[in-house]
């Protein structure tokens, strides 16, 4: 019987591992802890060891059916082991490419809620307008999937969203919002244009996991620049009086984290020192990782016009994911949050290039 020796032996020391952790976490000498952290890994290994065994299943029918064509003497047993084998054939191949892309490792990142930061970049009002829209956008398909978003800091200019960061909790949020940092390009007529013609306008999207190791860094008083300055917004006493809005700048880098959204000082303080905490933990990780996948292009790129991930025209309704040639005449539906064909054909780009890299 013709199967993948190498990935059926790489799927025995996997089933063998889970069996041990079980036995481990069903011991009587287990703590509380150590349970918790078997438990964890276990659940890694159930839906890779459930399908191994429908594998195993498949490949011991197999070589019985191929017993029975060889050997048997019985000519009506030996049509049905071949119909047998024929199917084992066939779905042996398909279980192994499942399988392979269970065992590609996941980004570590994948499970965890996220910080989304969106800003207009070329276009002027109109980009502003679309930072506007597509975050109407991601609300509505976030809400979809019962994630829940809190606007951490916003910025409007009358007519759109000059600013916007925002984090999103939920059931493994990074995995699919992780695609959508980049440069987005909005083509369509604005309702001040008189004449008719189609503009060109984008904005950048940057998309951040949310990191526990923030903890962990600190920055001296000669790392960053603190700036305070009087919150907008809806006005009042508060908003006139006192500078409660942070800016906070990491020098080394540039990158720049604000909040004016909190009640105090010491709150818009804390919310931007978190965020810029983040935001450079965040760049070392891509950095390390461009710097391994000789990459030199950052998350978001400059905002230029001819910089794109997407491209969205309104005139024919139509969306167009650069990164998977994929074209979509849906706008309308896709601007009210339905992201899900172009995130899980994505997803699938992505499980089928770490897929080309697993050596079974």
């Amino acid at each position: 019987m013709i199967y993948n020796k190498n990935l059926f032996a790489s799927l025995q020391k996997i089933k063998e591992t889970y069996i041990d952790l079980e036995n481990q976490k069903n011991s009587e000498t287990t703590t509380t802890e150590q349970f918790i952290s078997i438990n964890k890994q276990t659940k890694k290994f159930e839906a890779i060891v459930i399908e191994f065994d429908k594998y195993n299943n498949l490949i011991k029918n197999a070589e019985q059916a191929e017993e029975i064509v060889f050997n048997s003497k019985d000519e009506e047993f030996k049509e049905l082991a071949k119909l047998d084998l024929a199917e084992a054939h066939e779905q042996i191949p398909i279980l192994e490419e499942k399988l392979k892309i269970m065992l590609i490792p996941s980004d570590p990142n994948n499970d965890k809620n996220i910080f989304i930061e969106m800003r207009p970049a070329a276009g002027g009002d109109e980009s502003t307008i679309f930072v506007e829209d597509l975050f109407n956008c991601y609300k509505a398909y976030c809400e979809s999937k019962h994630w829940r978003i809190t606007v951490m800091d916003a910025s409007s200019n009358g007519m759109g969203l000059d600013y916007i960061f925002f984090s999103v909790k939920g059931e493994e949020v990074y995995s699919k919002m992780k695609f959508e940092s980049g440069v987005h390009r909005v083509q369509r007529v604005p309702e001040t244009e008189t004449k008719g013609r189609v503009h060109t306008s984008t904005i950048t999207v940057a998309v951040m996991p949310e990191q526990e190791e923030i903890k962990d860094i600190n920055f001296s008083p000669s790392e960053i620049r603190v700036d305070t300055y009087r919150a907008g917004g809806k006005g009042g006493q508060h908003v006139n009086k006192s500078e409660s809005a942070v800016r906070i700048t990491h020098l080394a880098t540039g990158l720049v984290a604000e909040c004016s959204n909190e009640r105090s000082q010491i709150q818009n303080r804390e919310v931007a020192m978190n965020l810029l905490k983040t935001k450079v933990l965040d760049k070392l990780q891509r950095d390390k990782k461009e710097s391994e996948d000789g990459l030199r292009r950052s998350q978001v790129g400059t905002g230029e016009r001819s910089e794109k991930i997407r491209t969205y025209n309104y005139p024919q309704n139509r969306v167009t994911d650069h990164r998977v040639n994929l074209t979509l005449n849906k706008l309308d539906q896709i601007m009210n949050g339905d992201l899900n064909e172009i995130i899980e054909t994505l997803i699938t780009d992505e499980q089928q290039k770490l897929l080309a890299e697993v050596k079974i």
